[in-house]
Protein backbone atom coordinates (compact mmCIF):
# COMPACT_ATOMS: atom_id res chain seq x y z
CA UNK A 1 0.00 0.00 0.00
CA UNK A 2 1.30 3.42 -0.93
CA UNK A 3 2.19 5.98 1.67
CA UNK A 4 -0.34 8.81 1.58
CA UNK A 5 -0.58 12.18 3.26
CA UNK A 6 3.09 13.11 3.15
CA UNK A 7 2.14 16.75 3.66
CA UNK A 8 -0.68 17.55 6.04
CA UNK A 9 0.16 21.25 6.26
CA UNK A 10 -2.56 23.24 4.54
CA UNK A 11 -2.70 27.00 4.28
CA UNK A 12 -5.85 28.70 5.49
CA UNK A 13 -7.68 31.12 3.21
CA UNK A 14 -6.31 33.99 5.30
CA UNK A 15 -2.75 32.68 4.93
CA UNK A 16 -3.22 32.29 1.17
CA UNK A 17 -4.52 35.86 0.98
CA UNK A 18 -1.53 37.12 3.00
CA UNK A 19 0.89 35.30 0.66
CA UNK A 20 -0.85 36.65 -2.43
CA UNK A 21 -0.80 40.16 -0.96
CA UNK A 22 2.92 39.86 -0.18
CA UNK A 23 3.66 38.64 -3.72
CA UNK A 24 1.63 41.52 -5.16
CA UNK A 25 3.54 43.98 -2.97
CA UNK A 26 6.82 42.46 -4.16
CA UNK A 27 5.73 42.65 -7.79
CA UNK A 28 4.81 46.32 -7.32
CA UNK A 29 8.08 47.07 -5.52
CA UNK A 30 10.05 45.49 -8.38
CA UNK A 31 7.94 47.06 -11.12
CA UNK A 32 10.70 49.56 -11.93
CA UNK A 33 13.04 46.70 -12.87
CA UNK A 34 11.75 46.38 -16.41
CA UNK A 35 14.92 45.08 -18.03
CA UNK A 36 14.18 42.05 -20.19
CA UNK A 37 17.33 40.61 -21.71
CA UNK A 38 17.24 38.36 -24.73
CA UNK A 39 18.87 34.93 -24.35
CA UNK A 40 21.86 36.21 -26.35
CA UNK A 41 22.19 39.29 -24.12
CA UNK A 42 21.88 37.12 -21.02
CA UNK A 43 24.70 34.94 -22.31
CA UNK A 44 26.86 37.93 -23.23
CA UNK A 45 26.35 40.03 -20.09
CA UNK A 46 26.10 37.06 -17.76
CA UNK A 47 29.74 36.17 -18.29
CA UNK A 48 30.76 37.70 -14.97
CA UNK A 49 31.50 34.40 -13.28
CA UNK A 50 32.51 33.85 -9.66
CA UNK A 51 36.20 34.51 -10.37
CA UNK A 52 35.34 37.82 -12.02
CA UNK A 53 33.08 38.75 -9.11
CA UNK A 54 36.09 38.27 -6.82
CA UNK A 55 37.95 40.82 -8.99
CA UNK A 56 35.05 43.27 -8.65
CA UNK A 57 35.00 42.73 -4.87
CA UNK A 58 38.76 43.33 -4.61
CA UNK A 59 38.54 46.55 -6.69
CA UNK A 60 35.71 47.70 -4.42
CA UNK A 61 37.81 46.92 -1.34
CA UNK A 62 40.72 48.93 -2.75
CA UNK A 63 38.38 51.79 -3.68
CA UNK A 64 37.05 51.91 -0.12
CA UNK A 65 40.40 51.54 1.65
CA UNK A 66 42.72 53.44 -0.73
CA UNK A 67 40.69 55.69 -3.03
CA UNK A 68 43.84 57.51 -4.17
CA UNK A 69 44.85 54.33 -6.02
CA UNK A 70 41.65 54.30 -8.11
CA UNK A 71 41.36 55.37 -11.75
CA UNK A 72 40.18 59.00 -11.62
CA UNK A 73 38.29 58.70 -14.93
CA UNK A 74 35.85 56.09 -13.59
CA UNK A 75 32.48 57.19 -12.22
CA UNK A 76 32.99 55.66 -8.79
CA UNK A 77 29.61 56.86 -7.58
CA UNK A 78 27.94 54.78 -10.30
CA UNK A 79 30.27 51.87 -9.52
CA UNK A 80 29.22 52.02 -5.87
CA UNK A 81 25.53 52.18 -6.77
CA UNK A 82 25.90 49.20 -9.14
CA UNK A 83 27.85 47.30 -6.48
CA UNK A 84 25.31 47.87 -3.69
CA UNK A 85 22.38 47.15 -6.04
CA UNK A 86 24.02 43.91 -7.15
CA UNK A 87 24.59 42.81 -3.56
CA UNK A 88 21.02 43.65 -2.57
CA UNK A 89 19.49 41.89 -5.59
CA UNK A 90 21.69 38.83 -5.13
CA UNK A 91 20.68 38.51 -1.47
CA UNK A 92 16.98 39.08 -2.27
CA UNK A 93 17.21 36.57 -5.13
CA UNK A 94 18.76 33.96 -2.84
CA UNK A 95 15.98 34.47 -0.30
CA UNK A 96 13.30 34.17 -2.99
CA UNK A 97 14.96 31.02 -4.36
CA UNK A 98 14.90 29.49 -0.87
CA UNK A 99 11.19 30.31 -0.60
CA UNK A 100 10.60 28.94 -4.09
CA UNK A 101 12.27 25.67 -3.13
CA UNK A 102 10.17 25.35 0.03
CA UNK A 103 6.99 26.01 -1.94
CA UNK A 104 8.00 23.58 -4.71
CA UNK A 105 8.77 20.82 -2.19
CA UNK A 106 5.44 21.31 -0.41
CA UNK A 107 3.63 21.26 -3.76
CA UNK A 108 5.44 18.05 -4.78
CA UNK A 109 4.20 16.32 -1.61
CA UNK A 110 0.63 17.55 -2.20
CA UNK A 111 0.85 16.33 -5.82
CA UNK A 112 2.07 12.95 -4.62
CA UNK A 113 -0.72 12.69 -2.04
CA UNK A 114 -3.34 13.57 -4.67
CA UNK A 115 -1.90 11.07 -7.14
CA UNK A 116 -1.84 8.22 -4.60
CA UNK A 117 -5.43 8.98 -3.59
CA UNK A 118 -6.48 9.07 -7.25
CA UNK A 119 -4.83 5.65 -7.79
CA UNK A 120 -6.65 4.26 -4.74
CA UNK A 121 -9.95 5.65 -6.02
CA UNK A 122 -9.31 4.15 -9.47
CA UNK A 123 -8.63 0.77 -7.87
CA UNK A 124 -11.86 1.01 -5.90
CA UNK A 125 -13.72 2.08 -9.04
CA UNK A 126 -12.46 -0.89 -11.06
CA UNK A 127 -13.39 -3.22 -8.19
CA UNK A 128 -16.90 -1.78 -8.00
CA UNK A 129 -17.29 -1.79 -11.80
CA UNK A 130 -16.29 -5.46 -11.80
CA UNK A 131 -19.07 -6.22 -9.35
CA UNK A 132 -21.60 -4.46 -11.58
CA UNK A 133 -22.33 -1.57 -9.21
CA UNK A 134 -24.28 1.20 -10.92
CA UNK A 135 -22.29 4.12 -12.33
CA UNK A 136 -18.84 2.68 -11.73
CA UNK A 137 -18.30 1.26 -15.22
CA UNK A 138 -18.77 4.70 -16.76
CA UNK A 139 -16.39 6.25 -14.21
CA UNK A 140 -13.84 3.50 -14.84
CA UNK A 141 -14.03 4.05 -18.61
CA UNK A 142 -13.47 7.79 -18.11
CA UNK A 143 -10.48 7.23 -15.82
CA UNK A 144 -8.74 4.41 -17.70
CA UNK A 145 -7.78 6.80 -20.51
CA UNK A 146 -5.05 8.10 -18.18
CA UNK A 147 -3.32 4.72 -18.01
CA UNK A 148 -1.14 3.46 -20.83
CA UNK A 149 -2.08 -0.07 -21.81
CA UNK A 150 0.63 -2.48 -20.71
CA UNK A 151 -1.16 -5.71 -21.38
CA UNK A 152 -2.85 -5.70 -17.99
CA UNK A 153 -5.61 -3.72 -16.35
CA UNK A 154 -3.65 -2.50 -13.30
CA UNK A 155 -2.84 1.19 -13.05
CA UNK A 156 0.84 2.15 -12.92
CA UNK A 157 2.43 2.11 -9.49
CA UNK A 158 5.51 4.25 -10.12
CA UNK A 159 5.72 7.69 -8.64
CA UNK A 160 4.36 10.55 -10.74
CA UNK A 161 6.69 13.03 -12.35
CA UNK A 162 5.97 16.44 -10.84
CA UNK A 163 7.36 19.86 -11.63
Amino acid sequence: MAINNLNNVHLTAAQQDAINDAITALELALEMLTVALTPAERKSYGSVNEQNKLLVNKVSDFRNSSPQLSDPEIDWTEFGLDYSSRLFLENAWNRIQALQERMRDAKILHDYDNYQTALNDYGYTTYRAGSGAAGFENKMNELKQFFVSRGNKKPPTENPVVE
